[in-house]
């Protein structure tokens, strides 16, 4: 604290110590520090080298349950230097501050619909391939739970979203609903304005409540337990192949008792007959 108000030569002279003296202090506390920054860095990359889809909160919790006890925002800060990013939601980071366009909970969990594209959601999931991720976005109407729109991509981005919605090609009823999270595309101004573009009202689950979204994290996670190897990577070509036949077979073939045993095609067809 003195240090700025007085020179170090009038400090030193105080204390009775020699410049020499203090330097050699000073860069020995400097290599200390970064050997501790050293320590945990590579700790870090450990941890997020087995679990990507952790961000800089989780990551900070695991160091501590090996007994790294270190503050979050030094861990982003490690993590930003090292290029590391969760390779799940990449949300933005906010610090208080509020997407540019927040919709009201329409859909408020009400995930049963009697009319066919009224009640959408809407979400993305990352896939491991051996090259890296790839993302995969997707519309799900309520209605049957078909997947009536997906996209894949190379990156977690607006354009990947915008893509999706624009796959609907208007074939929504009046005053549908597609419901997502407060994902940074989801809150954009041009998502808006695309929702409006297309007569559809948007709807934002709350925010950190995975539960209001809860059917197309079901379908995620079949896709991931049904299709996916558990002891192998794709590459990009082999995901992208296992992804569309697993839609396909989704929509047409796969049964689900609350449609008495029907694929999603199968029982919305059957009604429309």
């Amino acid at each position: 604290m003195l240090a700025g108000e007085y020179a170090v030569s009038t400090l030193l002279t105080i204390g009775n110590l020699s410049r020499s003296a203090f330097y050699k202090w000073r860069n020995k506390q400097q290599r200390v520090l970064d050997l501790a920054s050293d320590g945990i860095t590579q700790q870090i990359q450990d941890i997020h080298r087995r679990y990507p889809f952790y961000g800089y909160r989780r990551i900070t919790i695991a160091l501590r349950r090996i007994g790294i006890i270190v503050n979050h925002k030094r861990v982003y800060r490690l993590m930003k230097k090292l290029g590391l990013q969760s390779t799940i939601r990449k949300k933005r980071r906010y610090f208080g501050r509020k997407g540019s366009s927040i919709f009201p909970n329409v859909l408020n969990r009400e995930f049963v619909s009697d009319k066919p594209r009224t009640k959408l959601v809407t979400d993305i999931t990352y896939l491991p391939v051996t090259s890296g991720f790839l993302y995969l976005s997707v519309v799900q109407d309520l209605y049957n739970n078909e997947i009536v729109s997906h996209c894949i991509g190379e990156h977690n981005s607006l354009p990947l979203v915008l893509d999706t919605v624009t796959s609907l090609n208007g074939e929504v009823g009046k005053k549908a609903v597609l419901h997502s999270d407060q994902g940074f595309q989801y809150t954009s101004g041009h998502y808006k304005q695309k929702l409006q573009l297309m007569g559809i009202q948007g709807s934002h689950s709350r925010k950190g409540n995975c539960l209001d979204n809860a059917c197309i994290e079901s379908f995620f996670s079949h896709l991931k337990t049904e299709a996916l190897p558990r002891k192998r990577k794709l590459d990009t070509e082999e995901m992208i192949s296992c992804v569309e036949g697993y839609i396909d077979f989704y929509n047409k073939e796969r049964f689900q008792k609350k449609f008495g045993q029907l694929s999603p095609i199968e029982y919305r067809e059957k009604l429309a007959a």
